[in-house]
């Protein structure tokens, strides 16, 4: 089955509509903006507070923990208080984990329920155990008899209902039978989904939350692609959960929620910052309002899809299993290899010859050792520029070569090349020749070509290229082509075409002022943009080299690029944190702590620690971190290991120098450089 109708543009998949309370989410309606209060539920008035100050800030939806059945009695007090406030119109949102009984409650008060199917009515134990099918439907059975009250009571009162699934909290009986994967949270979530389908009851919308965005990205298309085959066509949440603060937490949410919504999948979405909440919904709002933007209802119809045929991605990628496209392995500097067992490498414009100087001083601050720009993009006017180009250093030069520069002008001027050079040139569909003098000129230098074209033309020159061969060339585009919608489709073209001819030549994602479709010119916009294009097409396996060339501060630009690369999950550069956002849960100051622990510990290159407020996602959602620091109980804090707790109830004013103590002892400390 497809799960989306293109590759190549937004097509919105078709929903049913839900609504929730007087706000209707999927079908025609917009994207909706959601967002949780990160009081105590119990202290009513404050909880009151921050859902007035999210509505005011353009928060659609608002969602509340109910942890235990007292808490749930307080939304009552809440929605009553909001209605007196002149915020009738809000619709709250309770959210559940471990108790059915706090659901049975909440549901009286609340416009819908916020159910986690791997926390409700089952409790993990990490237990492995072998289930036979009967043991299985014996499960399934005791899972109805658990939820069918909860379903019956939605339905009767008007209620919606969200089953939303989270990496990190897959119950013992999807664990042991489809392991920690996107088919496990898929499995899981449709176990419920079926249930409530038992009781014709359909104001539903799912979720497939993780902290890690290709397993988001991957679940979500998975749960589409299922649901079609049982003529399931519910709303969509989107959100990558544990996020985390600041640059990371955008560019991660901006990854895994952008990357779905270009191929026209969500409805509503939240982004999960580990910071007040209100700082959520502009980025939110950035996100929705670019892609709405790029959203039709139909696809064109030479690309259009048949929903019940199965998907072939011209591209040659899975796109429900992550692995890269395999390329022709390459060297630029003896440091410095392409092969699809090497990072994608970071390209930075440093703008003309002569402005080098200046931008390398930038880019060799000890502030930046550990993320090089190891493609420095200069342009120059003339053949007789590149001649000013001193030697690089450990970088590779790219050089952007003006339009009429031609292979016969360079031979003439006898050019030298540092070996490992790219030269980038536009090329169209009659500059067959000129390309095959230009790559052949380049191929006796030890440099390459990065042919900027278009997947139209690329297709033309299929003679030239197959005469050619593959080597020493890298293809490129720097604006979308007029056949995609937006630059993710316009790359997946570029790789369609080449698998078309045969080439393994790698790609270089440029995001580049042309391919920015946001009308501020700031900095929140190129970081989105560079996290839809860069991420979106890493997250497929699809990506050699990457620049973002929107930055005028060179250093700011690599540093960026640096992090979107981190962000996919495809190079790792610095300490990853996995940190929840607040909520009415949590059993410590996120922000302070999470802030707190960066300071220590946010030199250590490839080392991953999650910081979790309380123990609902947190032992499965640090299964891939290697250290954990979870809220255990007011005061106290847990260290874990993976998934494993190796220390208990350890006072809060201990634990940072107990977590240093931890990752000491595992062999992946590494003492600070001074700057």
């Amino acid at each position: 089955m497809a799960y989306c109708a293109s590759r190549f543009h937004s097509v919105r998949r078709p929903t049913l509509a839900v609504n929730v309370g007087s706000v209707g989410v999927g079908g025609a309606h917009p994207l909706r903006l959601q967002s949780m209060t990160t009081s105590d539920t119990q202290d009513v008035a404050a909880t009151v507070q921050q859902s007035i100050a999210l509505a005011e800030v353009g928060c659609e939806i608002v969602r509340i923990t109910a942890p235990n059945t007292a808490a749930a009695r307080c939304l009552r007090a809440i929605r009553a208080q909001l209605n007196a406030a002149g915020f009738a119109h809000l619709p709250l949102v309770a959210d559940i984990h471990f108790l059915p009984s706090a659901a049975m409650e909440a549901v009286e008060h609340v416009e819908k329920i916020r159910i986690n199917p791997g926390n409700y009515a089952d409790k993990k134990k990490f237990a492995v155990r072998e289930y036979s099918d009967a043991d299985y439907d014996n499960e399934l059975v005791r899972l109805h008899d658990a939820f069918s009250p909860l379903v019956q009571r939605c339905r009767t009162l008007g209620r919606a209902l969200r089953i939303g699934t989270n990496h990190g909290s897959l119950s013992d009986r999807i664990m042991n039978r489809y392991g920690d994967t996107p088919l496990g949270m898929v499995e899981s979530a449709l176990e419920f989904l079926r249930i409530a389908e038992a009781h014709s009851y359909r104001a539903i919308i799912l979720s497939m939350k993780s902290s890690n965005p290709k397993v988001m990205i991957q679940a979500y298309r998975l749960l589409v692609d299922r649901m079609a085959k049982e003529n399931m066509h519910y709303p969509l949440h989107l959100g990558v959960t544990e996020a985390g603060d600041g640059e990371d937490g955008r560019i991660k949410s901006a990854i895994g929620i952008g990357s779905l919504l270009l191929d026209g999948l969500g409805d509503t979405l939240r982004v999960s910052l580990t910071e007040d909440s209100v700082y959520e919904i502009p980025v939110a709002r950035a996100i929705a309002d670019k892609a709405m933007s790029l959203w039709r209802s139909q696809p064109p119809a030479a690309s259009a899809v048949n929903p019940s045929a199965p998907l072939i991605v011209p591209e040659g990628i899975d796109p429900y299993l992550f692995k890269r496209r395999l390329i022709r392995p390459g060297q630029l500097t003896p440091e410095i290899k392409i092969g699809p067992d090497q990072p994608p490498r970071v390209i930075v414009k440093v703008g003309t010859p002569e402005q080098l100087a200046a931008a390398k001083l930038q880019l060799t601050s000890p502030k930046f050792n550990d993320t090089p720009a190891e493609g420095l993009l200069v342009s120059v006017d003339s053949a007789r520029s590149l001649e000013k180009l001193p030697p690089p250093g450990a970088a590779f030069y790219v050089v952007e070569l003006p339009a009429g520069f031609t292979a016969a002008n360079a031979a003439a001027a006898n050019v030298h090349l540092y070996p490992g050079t790219l030269l980038l040139k536009k090329f169209s569909v009659d500059e067959a020749d000129e390309l095959q003098a230009l790559v052949e000129f380049a191929r006796a230098r030890r440099a390459f070509i990065a042919a900027e074209i278009l997947p139209t033309d690329l297709s033309a020159m299929a003679a030239t290229l197959h005469q050619l061969g593959e080597g020493g060339l890298i293809f490129t585009l720097a604006a979308t082509p007029p056949t995609a919608a937006h630059s993710i489709g316009g790359y997946r073209q570029l790789a369609a075409t080449l698998r078309h001819l045969g080439s393994n030549a790698p790609i270089w994602i440029r995001n580049t002022a042309t391919t920015a479709v946001q009308s501020e010119n700031n900095f929140l916009s190129k970081l989105l943009e560079s996290a839809f294009l860069a991420g979106g097409l890493l997250c497929d396996g699809l990506g050699d080299f990457l620049s973002i060339e929107t930055e005028t501060d060179p250093a700011r630009a690599t540093k960026l690029t640096y992090n979107v690369l981190q962000g996919a999950g495809v190079r790792s550069s610095k300490t990853e944190f996995v940190a929840c956002p607040s909520c009415g849960r949590t059993l410590f100051d996120l922000q302070t702590t999470t802030q707190r622990i960066r300071a220590q510990t946010g030199h250590l290159k490839g080392v991953k620690i999650a910081i979790m407020g309380c123990i609902v996602n947190g032992p499965g959602e640090m299964a891939d971190a290697d250290f954990g620091y979870v809220g255990g109980a007011p005061g106290k804090i847990n260290l874990y290991v993976g998934k494993n707790c190796v220390q208990y109830n350890l006072p809060q004013d201990e634990a940072d120098a107990r977590l240093v103590a931890l990752i000491k002892a595992h062999g992946k400390w590494i003492e600070p450089s001074v700057t």
